[in-house]
């Protein structure tokens, strides 16, 4: 009895020593699984921004409006589906955000939280062809045709009275809002704005560059300082452009055309506007904004040192509050200049 217990004893050990094992040879195998695929979709995710780095600052750019509870959704306009962002309390005063040509609505992801906190509701749309929204193939992406969406939009969501902004040729199509139907804009704001006549000594081409030298001469006249791109980003912000670069080009021969300067036709603009100008804007020049200012009589115009073109989106620390503060004041600002000096 003693012997065959003995011998059941290794043979016990030799059955259940591999079958005691298998669930940690398992365990090790089913790791090394979980470990792969991560490693897969790390590289995965490392390669696609490289190729198209872009896309995470889309990424981070709507984390950012998100986190400020600033949503996106679409409209139906003129038979067209326009894409726009909306956030900011329901009950507070409106405010309407034009972007520029080859923009975007978010690019006022740095002024629009600012406005929601400030107690305003804050609509930020992305003009036809840019952006998410439509792009017909037999439209023209004038100025007058934008106008009109601009206005349709605006009665679409039953916006009575607006604050009504926009950037460089957003800013020519709110002003011509401001206009045609004087009686929904209770404030305008223009941000180095487009619209009246200067010598921009540059064409189309310009904003349609195809290399990175181009680029950055695209955005020297942008920024206030000399601009230089890692090429990959370069690569991947010109394959950006030439996706829209045929909407472009009509938006830019249509402004050029001067058929819809508004040059001598300010004066009829009666609601307080603040002028926004970046001291250091190589494309549309301070002097032009002087000119605003001299045609509209209601106007405050505040010259920004150490900003450019961008200025919304670079300097929305200092802007933003400037423009709030105008927004806000009762009775509005009186005419005046304002010049505001870097860091301020």
């Amino acid at each position: 009895m003693s012997q065959s217990t003995v011998v059941a004893f290794p043979r016990a050990k030799i059955v259940t020593f591999p079958i005691a094992e298998a669930p940690a040879v398992r365990r090790r195998t089913f790791s090394g699984s979980i470990i792969l695929a991560l490693l897969v979709a790390a590289l995965g995710a490392i390669g696609f921004v490289l190729l198209r780095p872009m896309a995470l600052y889309d990424l981070s750019t709507r984390a950012h409006l998100w986190a400020a509870g600033i949503n996106d959704t679409y409209a139906s306009v003129d038979g067209y589906r326009l894409h726009y962002f909306v956030g900011g309390p329901t009950n507070g005063d409106t405010i309407v955000l034009i972007h520029g040509i080859g923009g975007q609505a978010q690019d006022w992801s740095n002024l629009m939280p600012q406005f929601a906190r400030a107690g305003y509701q804050v609509y930020a749309l992305d003009l036809l062809g840019y952006g998410k929204s439509d792009r017909p193939a037999d439209a023209t992406y004038s100025v007058a045709q934008e106008t009109r969406i601009v206005e349709d939009f605006l009665v679409q969501k039953h916006l009575q009275r607006v604050n009504l902004m926009g950037w460089s040729m957003g800013g020519w199509i709110a002003a011509r809002v401001a206009l045609e139907r004087p009686e929904v804009v209770d404030r305008l704001v223009l941000y180095d704005s487009a619209g009246i006549s200067f010598g921009m000594g540059v064409g189309p081409a310009t904003f349609l560059p195809d290399t990175q030298k181009k680029l950055e001469s695209l955005y020297d006249l942008l920024m206030p300082d000399p601009v230089h791109f890692q090429a990959v980003v370069a690569r991947d912000l010109i394959r950006r452009l030439q996706e829209s670069s045929w909407i472009v080009e009509r938006s830019v021969r249509s402004m050029l055309s001067g058929k819809d300067h508004l040059d001598g036709k300010l004066g009829s603009i009666r609601v307080p506007t603040l002028i926004v100008w970046g001291k250091q804007d190589h494309l549309i020049p301070v002097s032009s904004g002087e000119k605003l200012h001299q045609q509209i009589h209601q106007s405050v115009l505040e010259i920004f040192d150490g900003c450019g073109h961008m200025a919304p989106g670079q300097c929305a620390g200092t802007i933003g509050p400037e423009t709030i503060q105008f927004l806000k004041s009762q009775p509005g600002m009186k005419a005046q200049t304002m010049q505001i000096p870097a860091g301020e």
